[in-house]
């Protein structure tokens, strides 16, 4: 089981695959549960992002087109 405290970054970086995992369930299951609240320039932007797909002035990229832009 993985416990709260493991989830450090300096620990993490030395766990296996399916420990990471975990931790981040963890981790989200903690978020969860405390309700976190967004800070309003979030919510600024998803309606911004929301307007242009309404518009339809939203560009959409494949996932291996953004591989390589971020590549590049």
């Amino acid at each position: 089981m993985v416990s709260f405290s493991m989830i450090a970054p300096a620990n993490n970086a030395s766990l296996p695959v399916d420990k990471r995992v975990e931790c981040m369930e963890v981790l989200w299951d903690w978020l969860r549960k405390g309700s976190p609240k967004s800070p309003e320039w979030h919510g600024l932007v998803l309606n911004e992002q929301r307007a242009k797909i309404e518009s339809e002035e939203a560009v959409f990229i494949s996932g291996s087109e953004l591989r390589c832009r971020l590549q590049a």
